[in-house]
């Protein structure tokens, strides 16, 4: 009995919350609150001034709800043409280029992982040797003219269509969770890599493909860079192109009447607002879908569990 009085009292005491811990969770929690608070109130500031009249967002009277509830930015907005043309264009290369990353990265992973892959070694550096040193924007502005793709959407799909981190990611995953022996094993049934390769390996590597995927289709969505350098036809412009050009260089010519511009320059904030929802609104929707898949992502091809 006495035994069994000690080992409770000895699990109460570790149970038992020193103040010093008491301390450091409390910190914890109100720094993480803190630092929520600063990356959450930007987005709640845009989306609420986007639902608001335009004379109160000039007023600058919106701070967290919005004010004069109004949808006269995604009026005009939803009017502007070239937002649908950049929707379109933005969803075809992130589906295409996104299919075109996964199947050139796994290509390339699964060869690697093998152990009796020959020159495996001077391959991996060659690739690890272009996360380092790249020729820069010039030469690769020449390179794609010389291709013959400048202003095509292959000038959007090709650059970049693979990347090195992306692979090793890949390799590294499918090396400690595909073993050897598999193949092995699978061979002496009379299989071939190929055939291993789509009944094993991908059906094995379903998370380690969500992951890439999602890294992959965010950086499709959000690219414009390569447009602004290769792309001069505004049919072909991604919807991020169309955004940059209004917040930067408030391009507003097209989505306004010229006619009445003077008179409806308090429109101007508001369509900006209006514009960044409507851009971002899909990965918003999309992002808790896909939530967990980033969460795993962070371990997966680092650490064997």
């Amino acid at each position: 009995m006495k035994h069994l009085m000690s080992v409770s009292t000895g699990k109460n005491k570790k149970n038992k919350t020193s103040g010093g811990d008491r301390f450091f969770y409390f910190f914890t929690y109100l720094l993480t609150g803190f630092l929520t608070v600063i990356v959450l109130y930007p987005i709640v500031y845009v989306v609420s001034t986007s639902f608001s009249s335009p004379e109160a967002v000039t007023r600058g009277e919106v701070w967290l709800w919005p004010v004069d509830f109004s949808l006269e930015g995604y009026t005009a907005v939803l009017k502007y043409r070239d937002v649908w043309i950049g929707y379109r264009n933005t969803i075809f290369y992130t589906i295409v280029g996104t299919l075109m990353n996964i199947a050139l990265t796994l290509a390339c992973a699964y060869p690697l992982s093998r152990k009796r892959l020959h020159g495996k070694g001077p391959i991996m550096f060659l690739f690890t040797f272009t996360m380092l040193f790249g020729g820069g924007m010039i030469p690769n502005y020449i390179l794609i003219k010389n291709l013959k793709i400048m202003n095509t959407v292959w000038a959007m799909l090709l650059p970049g269509c693979m990347s090195v981190y992306n692979m090793i990611v890949a390799r590294t995953f499918i090396q400690r969770n595909i073993p050897d022996e598999l193949l092995e094993a699978a061979k002496m049934d009379g299989c071939s890599d190929t055939r291993f390769f789509f009944r094993i390996v991908l059906p094995l590597s379903k998370a380690m493909i969500a992951v890439l995927a999602l890294w992959y289709a965010v950086g499709h969505w959000n690219a414009y860079f390569n447009a602004f350098l290769y792309l001069s036809d505004k049919e072909l412009f991604p919807l991020q192109l169309f955004l940059k050009n209004v917040l930067v260089q408030n391009d507003f010519a097209t989505m306004i009447d010229p006619d009445l511009a003077e008179q409806m320059t308090e429109l101007r904030n508001l369509i900006k607002y209006a514009l960044i929802v409507v851009s971002t609104a899909p990965l918003f929707a999309f992002y808790p879908l896909v939530q967990k898949h980033f969460v795993k992502g962070v371990m997966i091809g680092s650490v064997k569990g």
